[in-house]
């Protein structure tokens, strides 16, 4: 009996092809600076609130909603090297608080910089920071990946109507079982004669 050639999935030939082209391509598309996007939206929420990036690659944060808002800095939780970014240009933390509404990101439109220097990065909305509109950029050799994801495959995000749905299945199954337990233990003439 002559063995079978193992079949190569569309998957894995597409795997090996584009784990190919990156070898071919060497350190040279590993230099090359990418471009992530977070948006800014009516929720009142970065999405994603929190990026991991390589030095040199710039993020661009988008207003999606209607709703301004702004990206700025906090002073003290940037590296020391790095330089401080707020929309509007301002040089620093209290120069972009005092000076909002300048540097409001109206719907439609967009800020973006680039991060040189490795560290982690806290930034905030200063109309909504109460409300918990905050963000985290972390920069370093790894980058480009979701942060906290060490594996360098993207963190699977499960909606929250999903999330709703699994709890309702569950309770329900939950209290059809304590139905099916009280009938069968209380309930009933199964013709049992004394």
């Amino acid at each position: 009996m002559t063995a079978e050639p193992d079949s190569v999935s569309r998957r894995t030939f597409l795997r090996g092809t584009a784990v190919g082209t990156a070898a071919a391509t060497g350190s040279a598309a590993a230099q090359e600076a990418t471009t992530h996007t977070v948006d800014m939206t009516d929720g009142l929420v970065f999405d994603p609130d929190s990026i991991a990036i390589a030095p040199g690659d710039t993020v661009v944060w988008e207003n999606v909603g209607t709703v301004g808002h702004s990206v700025t800095a906090y002073e003290d939780d940037i590296p020391d090297e790095a330089a401080y970014f707020a929309s509007g240009g301002f040089d620093g933390e209290s120069a972009a608080r005092s000076g909002y509404p300048e540097g409001d990101i109206p719907g439609g439109e967009s800020y973006e910089h680039t991060f040189e220097v490795e560290g982690t990065y806290e930034y905030f909305c200063i109309p909504h920071e109460s409300a918990g509109m905050l963000g985290t950029v972390e920069v370093g050799t790894g980058g480009g990946t979701p942060a906290g994801d060490g594996g360098g495959r993207p963190v699977p995000q499960v909606p929250d109507s999903a999330l709703s749905v699994v709890s309702a299945a569950t309770m329900a199954l939950l209290s059809v079982l304590g139905l099916v337990y009280v009938f069968l233990k209380y309930g009933g003439d199964y013709g049992l004669e004394e």
